[in-house]
């Protein structure tokens, strides 16, 4: 029997309950959330402000019955950098392109939102099986693995990349610490160990001197983050490339989200695929990634952190997530901040990538195990062999304009031939049990 809940659902906590309980789950999301614009150059300001307006769409859509929290998507890295592009500091060069992108993702889950609707959700998981998804998300991690290393090890002189053994101590004291709060520690401190991590790694730094202050110096203490509107920053134009290298991901963001869905349910005790809905809840990620991406932020996604901040606590109540949303909004505003966040060192970020990067592909070798995919079976390995070798090789598809290339084109392939080979299954397919 599972243990009584301190806070349910729709249980109002007091003041000082709300403050502490909110601030707990803003500290849970915020290390991967500030992460995400920083590997692809955008601004975290922006990511933050964004992740607690789209939370706050998602508790909407969804008749405030899923106490979920969105932040940035680790899955959409990849194609943003490559739509996107960085100079040689490592800001975002056409980052409307990104924003582009996102709105199109945005777009593509109301869409499947409207048809499991109308048709049910059986479809979906035919079309994606674990077979086809688990390989793609162990190329999403593997394929950030060399951004990842050469992050952690190297520094740019005068345009030319070096090793640095002093940046790569840093990144192994911000690895180790992410590992050992992960394992060693119990409660709400293995719940948050990339943030965790990136303070040891950013003290430590600090130490050893290669942490330059000036932006907080000259940072106000109140700023408003980089907006991004279409047709004022930026010329809104779609290209073949924007969809060919983000349209492709929603393959494994929707499976992720259908998983954060039914282990969110588990904690909780509540069948959300049926009430409010599957489509409600994709519904409410699709338009918070919509949202966010019309202002300048990246796309979003539920967070499995803040659903262990759930498990851990027995704290429910959507009351809490809305006001972890409302301070995410609060101090994105607060230009100190910011600038001390923008002053984290390369050798860090690249630190703690390695874990994350690491963790995704491993989860990718998890769902392998936990669906029982039988490697005997030709047709499986034939599978899971071409979405790896085209997605961690890079191999690229161009026609004309059109260019699809790595973890977009092994997961449209992975797709096709998961409904060209025979054998396959005309249930569901996947792992869990929606019913």
């Amino acid at each position: 029997m599972a243990s009584k809940p301190i806070l349910d659902i729709h249980d109002k906590p007091s003041a000082t309950q709300l403050v502490t309980l909110s601030f707990q789950h803003l500290f849970a999301m915020f290390g991967s959330t500030i992460l995400v614009p920083q590997l692809v150059g955008l601004d975290p300001a922006i990511a933050l402000l964004t992740s607690g307006i789209a939370t706050i769409i998602f508790l909407l859509i969804t008749q405030f019955k899923v106490p979920a929290y969105l932040g940035s998507s680790f899955a959409f890295i990849a194609p943003i950098i490559t739509v996107a592009g960085l100079d040689a500091s490592g800001v975002a060069v056409n980052p409307g392109n990104a924003m582009i992108g996102a709105m199109l993702v945005g777009i593509v889950y109301a869409i499947v939102a409207l048809l499991i609707k109308t048709t049910g959700y059986k479809w979906l998981m035919a079309l994606l099986p674990p077979i086809v998804v688990a390989p793609v998300i162990i190329v999403i991690g593997l394929g950030l693995a060399g951004t990842a290393v050469d992050m952690a090890m190297n520094i740019t002189v005068d345009g030319v990349k070096e090793y640095s053994g002093l940046h790569f101590s840093a990144a192994l004291v911000t690895l180790f610490a992410a590992i050992i709060f992960n394992v060693y520690f119990k409660n709400i401190l293995s719940a948050m160990p990339i943030l965790l991590g990136l303070i040891v790694g950013y003290v430590y730094a600090m130490g050893i001197g290669i942490v330059d202050f000036t932006a907080v110096k000259e940072a106000s203490w109140f700023e408003m983050p980089n907006f991004l509107i279409p047709g004022v920053d930026y010329e809104f134009s779609i290209t073949a490339t924007i969809v060919a290298a983000m349209i492709p991901v929603v393959i494994v963001t929707i499976s992720e989200h259908i998983g954060h869905q039914l282990v969110l349910g588990k904690v909780v005790e509540r069948n959300y695929i049926k009430d409010p809905g599957l489509h409600r809840s994709l519904l409410g990620d699709g338009l918070g990634t919509f949202v966010s991406a019309l202002i300048g932020g990246p796309p979003k996604t539920t967070y499995g952190e803040n659903i262990g901040v759930l498990a851990i606590t027995r704290v429910y109540s959507v009351y809490v997530i809305f006001g972890a949303a409302i301070v995410a909004i609060v101090i994105s505003f607060f230009g100190k901040v910011m600038a001390v966040i923008s002053t984290i060192p390369t050798a860090v970020l690249g630190g703690i990538s390695i874990l994350l990067f690491g963790i995704i592909a491993s989860s990718g070798l998890r769902m392998f195990v936990d669906s029982q995919v039988d490697f005997g079976n030709n047709r499986n390995m034939v599978i899971a062999s071409v979405i790896l070798v085209i997605g961690i090789g890079g191999a690229k598809l161009e026609i004309g304009s059109f260019v699809m290339s790595g973890m977009a084109l092994a997961a449209v392939v992975g797709v096709l031939l998961n409904l060209i080979l025979p054998g396959r299954d005309k249930g569901v397919t996947d792992v869990h049990d929606l019913d």
